[in-house]
């Protein structure tokens, strides 16, 4: 996994550059939020359980049809299935969040992901607004908390919306 210190000097290094203004810019922008980011992941930490738990809730009156017969979620084993794959979303968000790069999402939740669900018949738009829940339930809770917030917060999620959603080709 790399942060947005390591993501930067290797593209530098790569082309045999010195640090510009850009490259310093983005630097300062990491080490300014950074207290934020950690803040942040804090909070998600501590109220991980419940973050999945209100994001499952929501979504399941927003698509109800989900958890009824026939539905990907419902049947014990298929809802916490979904329980389980929210939770895994939001610890790597945290931890994109916490470097500052989306790297880590790549490599370790989207890579074969679509395909994996398509072959399970696991419908991807309801993952993609169950993501987009979290998002903002994490946002709200990150903002009560009196830690500021911006786009470094959304960016993990709206990454795991982005890769995911479907594109029109």
């Amino acid at each position: 996994m790399r942060d947005t210190v390591t993501s930067l000097i290797e593209n530098y290094d790569a082309k045999g550059r010195y640090l510009d203004r850009d490259g310093v810019e983005r630097l300062k922008s990491y080490f300014e939020t950074g207290t934020a980011r950690v803040q942040a992941a804090t909070v998600i930490n501590s109220q991980a359980a419940s973050l999945v738990k209100q994001a499952a809730v929501t979504l399941f009156a927003e698509q109800p049809e989900l958890i009824r017969p026939s539905g990907n979620a419902y049947t014990t084993r298929r809802y916490a299935a979904c329980l389980r794959d929210m939770d895994y979303y939001l610890r790597y968000a945290t931890y994109a969040l916490v470097a500052g790069n989306t790297d880590v999402l790549d490599e370790r939740v989207l890579q074969g992901l679509r395909e994996t669900y398509n072959s399970l018949g696991v419908p991807i738009g309801p993952t993609v607004i169950g993501i987009g829940i979290m998002k903002e339930l994490v946002k709200s809770e990150v903002e009560a908390a009196g830690i500021p917030t911006g786009a470094f917060l959304a960016e993990p999620f709206d990454h795991l919306i982005s890769e995911l959603a479907e594109k029109d080709i």
